[in-house]
């Protein structure tokens, strides 16, 4: 089984900094979000049809840039609204990590997260 650069120390410590640093009901939803990387915007454009087909929602690909110059470095970000325990999100890393190996990418970078925001649309 591949393992994720995410150490699950590391999400212990971020589990714990959220529960003494922010309001949020982390046996609840949360939007999380998704990070990948490559060096080629079509493969990722390719595995973000994927990952729509298993319930992401696409954010954005994105060049990195560096005073205006792109680096040609780009980023796929994905979200989900979902609720994680350290064990889920663990599980959930090293499944996104298997499926950068198995698309090619460069790397599954990583994961954000935030408190569900809803307007008058919903999500």
């Amino acid at each position: 089984m591949t393992e994720p650069d995410i150490p699950r120390e590391e999400l212990e410590a971020m589990f714990e900094a959220i529960r003494e640093n922010t309001e949020w009901d982390l046996d609840g939803d949360l939007l999380w979000g998704y990070f990948f990387t490559h060096n080629d915007r079509t493969s990722l454009e390719i595995a973000a049809n994927a990952l729509q087909e298993d319930g992401y929602q696409l954010v954005q690909i994105f060049e990195a840039e560096e005073n205006g110059q792109g680096l040609g470095e780009f980023f796929l970000h994905v979200e989900r609204i979902e609720t994680h325990s350290v064990d889920t999100l663990h599980k959930r890393n090293i499944v996104l990590t298997q499926f950068a190996e198995q698309h090619g990418l460069e790397s599954y970078d990583g994961m954000d997260v935030g408190p569900v925001e809803y307007d008058d649309e919903g999500f």
